[in-house]
């Protein structure tokens, strides 16, 4: 039985204890370990493989790129712990013997020789650095507290970790994976052993050592640590002897800036993380970051890009160009032009067609007419001022017209365009008090280019829109914005558009088969041209993000080139050279003009015009009824016919007659002076019979134009500067006549009143005065060329 002095002595030595503990724990609290704010780090966004595109510092300017124990190089955690702390996972946080050997040399020597210094005190300095230098013996009590005190708190992998992200190597780079990345260039998963020797004994001297700047005096404190290695028998002689020979090649240090604006967008959607990764792929988006700069070194001043890329099975983005150059400030580059509200021009056109297509409207060789129209007080016209007549709705559609458009989306309703835009997640930006109207297929409305890649994406996607994925575990918004069918109908309209330069829509290179459009919004703000391919859709905008007018570019000259040049550039896959069969519902089938409807082999005389079209469920709708008051529309025109004079009868003559049922297929009225003189013969009903009551249906207004003969010759007088200036008028109709010059809008009047203009082109040219009736006149004239 212990004795009562034993007792005693236990009793003090427990009370002892117990105060040592409780001033330890008062100790600990009131100066708690001060470990690194999460909300103070810096971050890192990085593309799909890892490599970061840009990284932001802390608040103290440091850059840093979050590292786990797991994702460094084995290599390297071998060396560091085998040259700094070989007893790291054992010792509570500090050495006795090292610390004994440290104090014994410093009491000889009367300096510092060793440090003594665990990876756990070198951790503590870094969290809490001496105030009067690392190596005076309070310095190092203080670590050894500080140490101990990590050690209660932290397991020895977080301590590693803490290691690994907040050592010093050199201006304001800390930790090993940022100085990976910043001198080597690769990610300190994948340092070989010359490599990680280096940054193992740079952060004891990283001014004197920094690879940089000092690659010889860099090469020979490596060599220690290699020396180190062989001595212990870590790494075989082999090995090192290898390693030695690897030259120290550093790369200037650099942060990264590659999508910068796309890094920046996720940074403020995700303030919390400090490793981001994103979905990019870092060699496409390095190529496309430099093809843009060298695309658009020579624009204007002001002219800012943006370019989108996105991979249609994902809906991921694959590169991200929010400007020209991010630090531009003359390009105003901070401005993220990928998600800035502007005019979409014409890229609407084709969800506006395909959904008419899916609602019956239209098939792909529907006869419309592209002719000055008035929409109550809104009269589009083309970006080249220029009328064709009568087109196909996919000729509509890849020739941009704008009146066809106009006509399409005045049957189908503005506001359920718009809703269903809305529902495939195309939002739409409209000026305070404006709703959807027709000038929105135009581009009267506002649009992001990444709402308009997601919604092109749907033409490869069997009709489904999506939104565009910036992170790998981003959710999947897909909407159905049109059928199978209609998707396939438009994506095959749009890649039977030849390329520019290009005389056939597919050549014998084996190239991707590309569904492009191009827009171009009043003034010149903005130009547009997207595309998609079976694996991949591209958007690409130009202009100025402050708005302002850029004269001359438009989608087909500014960005459909760059738009090919990147198709170009991007990964083949399988399928994007191949033609895709027609999904179900869809069929080929011969249409007739002017009527609209298949050919019919017994009524051979009612096609005028005989063409291809894709058709959707079996549907072929007729040719649409015009608006307005007209003349006439598109139609069959039945009556009787004399069957000997071959006269039309009305159902009251005043002597008999032998009635023979007659047809005619009447072509949409404002049509008439672009068709053909036997078009137009076959066409038109003939004359009445002389006995009989007028029916009403001749449907004619003689229009003639007033102040210029037909075939007449003009030229300026001798001597005279002044243009050749005429004044004309149409004679027969009270209605808006659009006055034409060689098909292109040159002015309107209305009914007798006088329109003048200045002929003074040389050349031959044609006149047409149109009325809103359908009622028209056409002469012809030359201009000579002043002497």
């Amino acid at each position: 039985m212990p004795s009562t002095g034993h007792r005693r002595r236990f009793l003090k030595a427990s009370l002892a204890g117990l105060v040592l503990a409780i001033v330890a724990m008062l100790l600990d609290l009131a100066f708690p370990v001060p470990l690194p704010d999460a909300r103070d780090a810096g971050a890192v966004v990085l593309s799909s493989d890892g490599t970061p595109l840009r990284a932001f510092a802390d608040r103290g300017g440091i850059w840093r790129y979050p590292v786990t124990l797991d994702e460094v190089s084995p290599l390297y955690v071998e060396a560091l712990l085998t040259y700094e702390d070989r007893w790291f996972w054992r010792h509570p946080g500090v050495n006795p013997l090292a610390l004994s050997r440290a104090a014994v040399q410093w009491v000889r020597h009367g300096r510092v020789v060793s440090g003594g210094s665990t990876l756990s005190m070198q951790v503590a300095r870094i969290l809490d650095p001496p105030a009067g230098g690392s190596r005076t013996p309070w310095a190092k009590a203080r670590q050894v507290l500080r140490a101990l005190q990590l050690e209660a708190h932290l397991s020895k992998r977080e301590i590693l970790t803490l290691y690994l992200n907040h050592a010093p190597f050199g201006g304001t780079i800390e930790g090993v994976e940022a100085a990976s990345w910043a001198y080597l260039g690769k990610p300190a998963s994948r340092l070989s052993h010359a490599e990680a020797a280096l940054l193992v004994v740079l952060p004891q001297a990283p001014s004197r050592w920094r690879p940089d700047r000092e690659p010889e005096a860099a090469r020979a404190a490596r060599d220690k640590v290699l020396a180190r290695m062989a001595t212990l028998g870590e790494w075989s002689a082999d090995v090192v002897a290898d390693a030695r020979i690897e030259p120290v090649v550093a790369r200037s240090l650099q942060t990264p800036r590659h999508a910068a604006l796309l890094a920046r967008r996720l940074r403020h959607a995700h303030p919390g993380e400090r490793r981001i990764v994103s979905t990019l792929d870092i060699d496409l988006q390095r190529t496309l970051e430099a093809r843009v700069a060298s695309y658009f070194s020579d624009l204007p001043p002001r002219t800012s890009a943006a370019l989108l890329v996105v991979d249609n099975a994902t809906m991921e983005a694959r590169a991200y160009v929010g400007s020209v150059e991010f630090a531009d400030a003359e390009r105003l580059g901070h401005v993220d032009m990928v998600r800035a509200w502007r005019s979409p021009g014409s890229t609407l056109k084709p969800f506006l067609y395909g959904l008419a297509i899916d609602d019956g409207l239209i098939h792909s060789g529907s006869l419309m007419v592209d002719a000055p129209q008035s929409f109550g007080d809104y009269r589009p016209g083309n970006f080249d001022a220029a009328f064709r007549g009568p087109v196909s709705a996919a000729e509509a559609l890849q020739l941009s017209l704008n009146v066809p458009a106009v006509d399409l989306l005045d049957r189908v309703g503005p506001v359920r365009f718009a809703a269903r835009l809305a529902h495939a997640g195309i939002d739409l930006h409209w000026p305070r008090g404006a709703s959807p109207n027709l000038s929105m297929i135009l581009g009267g409305t506002g649009a992001r280019l990444e709402d308009l890649v997601g919604a092109h994406a749907a033409l490869n996607r069997e009709g489904l829109a999506g939104r565009v994925r910036y992170r790998p575990d981003a959710p999947t918004a897909d909407r159905r914005l049109l059928s199978p069918g209609a998707a396939w109908i438009i994506r095959d309209i749009l890649e039977s558009n030849p390329r520019p330069g290009t005389t056939d829509s597919f050549d014998a290179s084996g190239r991707a088969r590309v569904a492009w459009k191009t827009g171009t919004s009043y003034g010149f703000r903005d130009a547009w041209a997207l595309g998609g391919t079976r694996s991949h859709t591209v958007g690409v905008w130009v202009g100025r993000p402050d708005g302002t007018p850029l004269p001359g570019q438009y989608g087909a000259v500014t960005a459909l080139p760059l738009l090919f040049e990147v198709i170009n550039a991007l990964p083949r896959h399988r399928g994007d050279a191949d033609a895709s069969p027609p999904p179900p519902g869809v069929a080929s089938i011969d249409v007739c003009w002017p009527l609209g409807g298949a050919f019919d082999p017994d009524a051979p005389g009612l096609c005028r015009r005989r063409l291809d079209a894709w058709t959707l469920a079996g549907v072929v709708p007729p040719t649409a009824a015009e608006r307005g008051a007209r003349l006439w529309s598109a139609g069959i025109e039945r009556f009787d016919v004399d069957a000997v004079t071959g006269e039309r009868l009305s159902a009251d003559c005043s002597r008999p007659h032998e009635r023979v049922a007659a047809s005619v297929a009447r072509w949409p009225a404002l049509a008439s002076p672009w068709l053909s003189v036997a078009e137009r013969r076959a066409a038109r009903l003939p004359a009445l019979a002389d006995d009989c009551v007028d029916d009403g249906r001749g449907g004619h207004e003689n229009l003639r134009i007033e102040g210029l003969h037909d075939r007449a010759t003009l030229a300026m007088a001798p001597g005279s500067k002044n243009a050749l200036r005429l004044s004309l008028r149409a004679i027969g109709s009270d209605a808006r006549i659009r006055w034409l010059l060689d098909g292109r809008l040159v002015g309107d009047s209305i009914g007798s009143r006088r329109f003048e203009h200045d002929f003074s082109e040389p050349g031959a040219h044609t006149l047409t005065a149109l009325a809103d009736t359908g009622a028209w006149s056409k002469l012809g004239f030359r201009v000579l060329p002043p002497d």
